[in-house]
């Protein structure tokens, strides 16, 4: 199988990275991993980079240019699709033309239900009764793009917003790899 090659864009605690590349390691899955780019120095996530010898970029979005240098590096490790996870900046839509649109984000909610942060203590505030994750592909709109894929699991009583984002990363692990699977294999 001839893999494709990934980029995946974080800000923090990265465990959707480290399910990616532990999924990436295995001979079936489309894609490999060639670069992470974080827009902070101090993510924990630049560890499990680290740890599987992948390459790092460190962007300072406040300087006006840094898109260029990151389609730059794109270029130079021949990305083929781009992956946020947990990446906490919006991505220009000059970004995303120059990239062909083959940008895919996670988010914790039910898309269209609660774009944006500070998601799951809007759910609870809203008293929903059902939650998950959504896997889609990115566009100008923030989180708008066409969903790729969902997952979802009932709220209960005591829930609080801990419980919600452990339930939920336990479903983007599950999601994610699904949805990398569906547009390479289904060509989506």
């Amino acid at each position: 199988m001839v893999k494709k090659n990934a980029c995946v864009f974080i800000s923090g605690e990265g465990s959707n990275l480290k399910n990616l590349l532990k999924r990436s390691r295995d001979y079936n899955f489309p894609i490999s991993i060639k670069l992470v780019v974080s827009n902070n120095p101090e993510a924990k996530g630049l560890n499990f980079a680290k740890k599987y010898s992948i390459p790092c970029l460190i962007v300072n979005t406040s300087f006006r240019f840094f898109e260029t240098g990151v389609l730059n590096y794109l270029k130079k490790y021949r990305i083929n699709i781009i992956c946020l996870a947990g990446y906490m900046k919006v991505i220009s839509k000059k970004f995303l033309k120059s990239f062909n649109n083959q940008v895919i984000n996670i988010h914790p909610s039910l898309l269209p239900k609660f774009k944006g942060l500070n998601t799951f203590k809007r759910i609870l505030d809203k008293k929903e009764i059902k939650t998950g994750c959504t896997v889609h592909f990115v566009n100008e709109k923030l989180d708008g793009g066409r969903i790729i894929a969902q997952k979802s699991f009932y709220i209960t009583i005591n829930s609080n917003v801990s419980d919600l984002k452990k339930r939920t990363q336990v479903l983007e692990h599950i999601a994610y790899p699904e949805a990398i699977i569906k547009i390479f294999r289904a060509n989506y």
